[in-house]
């Protein structure tokens, strides 16, 4: 089995003059924190996550495109580590003083534990993908006699190491911005990612009228496996709080006062943090399909979360009466392929409604700002009484040109404020 280790397994020494370089990054970001503005956005954000009526909130995530944004060569710091930590810094930067989105700024700097991990007793081979382009895969699972092969993958720490990366982000600006040990252990629970890396599209759907039993042994191996990684993240202590300024979701922010459990000791649990699923890879497939293979798999899964996301790019209107069964959801993923008028009859004031305008419009020749405004605008009208958040996401491509994304933000902005 290969093992998949964290970035930073070794913590090597900053350089002085890296050391200054991050200690102005790094105080730039501490004076940003601070703003009374970043005060005012958290008290929105934990407004809407109660579903309180605001106006929509605004946030874009570049993703693909900060490489066009903050490329390696705008980079000042020498050491690979300080070169990340110079990258983190500078992205904050720009989402405080450029983007000016509905972001909070934090003041702190996040520290992930160093670990590996192991696959699932197979591998996909990846063929292309290089710079976040297209890919083609070789899926390894080619007959369910080969099941027998497949292991529960397995976390390892490194918390000698660990401490020393925490130390040494302590030692570096540590009094500026103080360092804390906050990990994204994951980003979905989902699991139809690692069915299709396994088996692949085209066979899983195929699969689902020819091999029924089959597949659905792989999904309650694959429910299993995900549940006793859950177990171990508990057990080890190794969770951080979600009802904060992390990412939840497929877009949208933690902020909530109703977690962490009313019984929360101090020690992180499921029920203490906000759960996330989705079935992009399933777009194809049917309601009745879905609600076949594989929802009965996430839901024991998110059943152990107190609250809880569903969704991202698959359109979730005709899949809706099966998603709202979901236990203690809140965030609701509206793709550019769902149907919004449906959606906002669907979500009405009950769910946040997570809104992902298409971001195409970002990567043609031309950036049109008025296709832009007419589209957010007739959308903030159609959802006008829902729970609103508007997030611009999956770019690939922003033409080199990182003012199309403070734009968009700005469009977006004066249009929430009309309402």
């Amino acid at each position: 089995m290969t093992a998949q280790t964290h970035p930073a397994a070794r913590t090597p020494r900053i350089g002085a003059a890296d050391r200054e370089r991050l200690r102005r990054l790094a105080a730039e970001v501490a004076e940003l924190a601070a703003r009374p503005a970043e005060q005012e956005k958290r008290d929105l954000w934990y407004r809407h996550n109660a579903l309180e009526p605001t106006r929509p909130l605004i946030f874009c995530d570049p993703e693909n495109s900060w490489r066009e944004i903050l490329p390696p060569d705008c980079l000042t710091c020498e050491g690979d580590l300080a070169r990340g930590w110079e990258w983190h810094l500078r992205r904050e930067i720009f989402w405080g003083r450029e983007m000016r989105d509905d972001r909070v700024i934090q003041p702190f700097f996040p520290i992930g534990y160093v670990y590996s991990e192991t696959d699932w007793g197979m591998h996909e081979i990846k063929i292309g993908g290089e710079q976040g382009g297209s890919y083609v895969w070789e899926s390894p699972l080619k007959d369910y006699a080969d099941m027998p092969r497949l292991r529960f993958p397995r976390i390892t720490v490194d918390y000698e190491a660990t401490l020393r990366h925490l130390a040494l982000a302590n030692e570096t600006f540590g009094d500026l911005l103080p360092p804390r040990l906050k990990t994204s252990w994951f980003w979905t629970v989902g699991m139809t990612w690692t069915l299709v890396n396994l088996r692949g599209l085209e066979q899983i759907m195929l699969d689902m009228v020819d091999r029924p039993d089959d597949l659905h042994r792989l999904m309650a191996f694959l429910r299993d496996g995900t549940m006793a990684r859950l177990d171990f993240l508990e057990q080890n202590a190794l969770f951080s709080l979600n009802n904060d300024g992390t990412y939840v979701g497929s877009g949208g922010f933690g902020w909530t006062r109703e977690l962490p459990a009313p019984d929360f000791d101090g020690a992180v649990r499921c029920r203490d943090l906000w759960g996330f699923a989705e079935s992009q890879e399933t777009v194809g497939v049917s309601p009745r399909m879905f609600a076949e293979f594989v929802l009965p798999y996430q839901i024991p899964l998110l059943e152990r979360f107190g609250l809880n996301c569903y969704g991202c790019c698959e359109p979730l209107d005709t899949r809706w009466r099966y998603v709202q069964t979901i236990p203690r959801l809140r965030r609701v993923s509206v793709s550019p392929w769902s149907d919004l008028r449906r959606m906002a009859e669907n979500l009405q004031d009950r769910y946040i409604f997570s809104w992902k305008p298409n971001p195409s419009y970002l990567a043609m020749e031309t950036f049109e700002e008025e296709a832009v405004r007419r589209i957010l605008r007739e959308g903030m009208e159609i959802t006008r009484g829902c729970r609103v958040e508007v997030i611009m996401k999956d770019c690939h491509t922003i033409r080199n040109a990182p003012q199309r994304v403070t734009r968009w933000v700005q469009i977006a902005r004066e249009e929430a404020q009309r309402l």
